[in-house]
Order: C-alpha cells, then structure tokens, then sequence
C-alpha cells in the first residue's frame, strides 16, 4: 500500500481534502457510444440513417428531447404514446449494450487511482445523473472501490444544482469544503462549486471553465503523486 500525503493526491496545495466525489461517464468509463448506438438503431428502425454529427445534438439533454432532435432530423411526426413507446425501445437498447461493459471499458487510471485514495484513506463516492449506474459499476467490477454511489434514482435536480454532489458529501460523513468532484461536464464543475467543493475538470479548460484543476484522465492523477 502506497502511502503518501493527502495534499499530493490532489495537486491543489495545502486544502485537506477527505473525500472525492467521481462523475461516471466521461471520467470513468465511456457510455456515450451506447446511447449513440441505440439512437442510430431507432433511426433505422424509422427508416433514416443518424449521424455521429446529428448525435451532437443530443449532448447533455433529456432523452424526451433527444428523440424531438432525432424526429425532427427523420422529419417523421410521432403522438405523445408513441414518443413515449419508442423512448423506451431506445433506452432498453442502451442497456442491452451496457451488459457487453467489462473491466477492459474503463477509462485510462480509474481504477488504479480510486485504490490509491482508498489506501490512503480518502472516502470515495459516486455521484451520477445516470439511473443505471449500479448497472455500469457491477459491470465494471467496481462496487466495492466507493462508500456511496448517488445516481439518477436517489436525486430529483439536474446539474447544475448540487444535490447529487451535496448528497454524496453527505453519505460519506464529510462537509462539503472536505470534498473535490471530478467532472467532464460544464454543468457538473458549476454543480460542484454551488455546493462549495472543490473540482477537478476532467477536459480541456477552455470547455470546462471554473475548474482549480484541469486532466485529461485520471492517469494524470497518478503521475502527478
């Protein structure tokens, strides 16, 4: 067990830090892939092909709304019943292909940095808007490497409100001026700073701005201890 100072396992000077909190996509593992899957088969099904640039669209909105996005790249009018039924097509898809996750789908340095703090004490706790995210993390073999997991189940508010964040501190026993957030999204970093923590961007600063600290993986936080 490597055992180092609490401060270097962060890289944000002398702030004790007791916990970290991990966003799941885009900072452990990579689903976005699958929802593109599922969108582009539905298209198919209806009869038109989408594209990874139509899927752009689609980026950090409801799943209701993306299916609007991709109707209306279709040009194809559905009822209320039927947007319902073929959301729900889309979403038992995207899960179909969760259960193809295994160990070898998680991003560069996951694992290896969520031991580290663990060796060294730091609670570790997971704080997603995704509802199958006990789905992703069994798959992963990952349960046991967090103290909490607050998901889509367990919140009402969306980022960038700091309930999922506030509520992971608060599993894990610690005040939020205790904890850093690890986050790919712009709405996450301004999650995490409304609920008074630390946080660490996982991205390019330019499309993360109000980070204290910028990675590109969490790779980087291993070679930075």
């Amino acid at each position: 067990m490597q055992k180092i100072d609490r401060k270097d396992l962060f890289g944000l000077g002398d702030i004790r830090i007791e916990g970290a909190i991990f966003d799941l996509d885009g900072v452990l593992v990579n689903t976005a892939k699958y929802h593109y899957l599922a969108w582009k088969r539905l298209a198919a099904e209806l009869g038109f092909d989408f594209s990874e640039s139509d899927n752009e669209r689609l980026k950090g909105v409801s799943r209701l709304r993306s299916l609007e996005i991709l109707l209306e790249t279709g040009g194809i009018a559905m009822s209320k019943e039927q947007q319902e039924q073929a959301a729900a097509r889309k979403n038992a898809w995207y899960v179909e292909y969760l259960y193809t996750l295994d160990e070898t789908s998680l991003l560069p340095g996951a694992r290896d940095y969520l031991v580290l703090l663990r060796d060294n004490g730091i609670r570790t706790a997971l704080g997603s808007a995704s509802k199958n995210t006990q789905l992703i993390i069994e798959r992963l073999n990952m349960t046991a490497l967090f103290d909490a997991v607050i998901d889509g189940n367990s919140v009402t508010a969306a980022k960038p409100d700091p309930e999922v964040f506030l509520k992971g501190a608060a599993a894990m026993n610690l005040a939020p001026e205790r904890c850093v957030v690890f986050e790919d999204a712009l709405a996450g970093i301004d999650a995490a700073k409304k609920g008074g923590m630390k946080v660490i961007g996982v991205g390019k600063p330019e499309l993360l701005p109000g980070a204290d600290r910028y990675i590109e993986s969490l790779a980087d936080m291993l070679l930075s201890v």
